[in-house]
C-alpha cells in the first residue's frame, strides 16, 4: 500500500520557484500588474471587456421558454405508477441490504436474554 507523502512545507515550494526563476534568468524582471497592458509585437491585443461592452448594443433577454401544453391524465397516472415501483425497487432494496444485520442483532439479543434467563433459573432468582 502506497503511503502518502507528507506535505511540503511553503518555504520549499518557495525555494523551488525562487531556483527556477533564477535559471530562467528573470532576476530583474517583475510579474505585470493587473492595469499593465502586455505587447507581444505582431501580436494581436486582446481587447479588454469594457472595450466590447462600450461598443455594443444593449442585449435583449432571450424570450421565456414555452409553457408544456396541460398533460394527458393516462400519461400522469403511467408516471405516477412508474414512480411507486421505482420506490418499491429502492425500498426492497434497503430492506435487503439491512435484513442480514438486523437479523444478527435480534439472534444476539435472543441468545443474551437467554443466557440471563437461564441464569436467573439455575440460580433460583426466576
Amino acid at each position: 500500500m502506497d503511503t502518502p507523502k507528507p506535505p511540503q512545507k511553503s518555504a520549499h515550494l518557495l525555494d523551488d520557484l525562487e531556483s527556477i526563476r533564477q535559471l530562467l534568468g528573470d532576476d530583474n524582471l517583475q510579474p505585470p500588474l493587473l492595469t499593465d497592458e502586455v505587447n507581444d509585437g505582431d501580436q494581436e491585443q486582446i481587447p479588454m471587456l469594457f472595450d466590447q461592452i462600450e461598443g455594443q448594443p444593449p442585449v435583449e433577454p432571450p424570450p421565456p421558454p414555452a409553457k408544456p401544453a396541460a398533460k394527458n391524465p393516462d400519461d400522469l397516472l403511467h408516471l405516477d405508477r412508474e414512480l411507486r415501483a421505482a420506490a418499491q425497487l429502492i425500498l426492497q432494496d434497503v430492506i435487503d441490504d439491512f435484513a442480514p444485520h438486523i437479523e444478527t442483532e435480534i439472534k444476539r439479543r435472543l441468545d443474551a436474554r437467554m443466557e440471563r434467563l437461564l441464569a436467573a433459573a439455575t440460580s433460583g432468582k426466576l
